[in-house]
């Protein structure tokens, strides 16, 4: 199935849900989660099959519809996983609270050399924090993430305090970091519900929200003749109509997890997919369903 699966024709909405298990440690993920009907055997059966036959599987989902609060479609929202580079979510809104974008930054030794996805960031190379701001959010980059929440916090063992103590302000009860982009820990976990709530937060502020828009971008270091090539993670970016981001995330605990928000003639609507398969198309099905559902 391509990228943009074609929704059935006349297929009913009904809010679907689970009942939610027992707070578990971040590190058990589960391959799938059974979604089961609401209440009636007629939309609803309708609905149910429509989500069997794309195989929705994913430990937790949640869909909202940002105009009125109301939950549209959740599966184990509230559960503890990892959420993979979903953290630089957070360190974007405290480096956007705490920074300032046009302070230059050294990519130290230790953020130079850090793990997984990066732009081989060079030592001792300078850029703009908001450079490294566009880095970590559009192409998830963890040496640029490193960079800047060093900057930020001094260290970022610092950050990460930061973060925990403005999770605890928003009120994120089910939500705790051990590092600042996103690595599997322990006690690095959150839930779909907070996300939703970290999610709707950060698209408030402008400079974020036009960020994770971005299909495409270069930046380049303030002391030296080379660029970088930046392309979004997220591909339904240019691919759906309305969709404003938001980030990608995938680590060997969390699976392959997304944020999106998309918007259309007035209606907006926000996912939560985590540890999902078939990202994408599941995504893309939810999306397009739940604004099917506003209408």
């Amino acid at each position: 199935m391509g990228i943009l699966p074609m929704l059935a024709g006349g297929l009913g909405w009904a809010v679907l849900s689970l009942t939610a298990p027992a707070t578990v440690h971040a590190s058990h993920v589960p391959s799938s989660a059974t979604v089961v009907p609401a209440v009636s055997p007629s939309v609803e059966f309708k609905s149910f099959a429509f989500f069997r036959r794309h195989q929705m599987q994913a430990q937790s989902i949640l869909l909202k519809d940002l105009s009125t609060g109301r939950t549209l479609y959740e599966v184990r929202a509230n559960r503890r996983v990892a959420p993979a580079s979903l953290t630089k979510i957070m360190s974007a809104l405290v480096i956007l609270e705490y920074g300032q974008l046009r302070d230059p930054v050294t990519v130290s030794r230790k953020a130079a050399s850090a793990r997984k996805i990066h732009l081989r960031l060079h030592a001792g190379h300078v850029f703009r924090l908001e450079d490294l701001l566009k880095a970590m959010l559009i192409t998830s980059a963890n040496d640029a993430c490193l960079a800047a929440v060093e900057h930020v916090g001094g260290s970022e063992e610092m950050f990460v305090t930061m973060m925990n103590n403005k999770a605890r302000r928003m009120g994120l009860l089910d939500t705790h970091f051990s590092n600042a982009c996103g690595f599997d820990s322990p006690t690095h976990y959150t839930t779909a519900a907070d996300l939703a709530t970290l999610s709707e937060a950060a698209m408030q502020d402008h400079t974020f929200r036009a960020l994770v828009r971005k299909e495409v971008d270069m930046i380049f270091p303030l002391n030296a003749n080379h660029s970088y090539w930046l392309r979004n993670t997220n591909r339904l970016l240019g691919r759906i109509p309305g969709i404003e981001g938001i980030k990608t995330g995938f680590t060997s605990q969390a699976g392959r997890c997304l944020v999106a928000k998309a918007s259309q003639d007035g209606k907006e609507v926000l996912l939560v997919l985590l540890h999902a398969n078939r990202r994408w198309d599941t995504a893309s099905s939810l999306l397009r369903q739940g604004m099917q559902s506003l209408q």
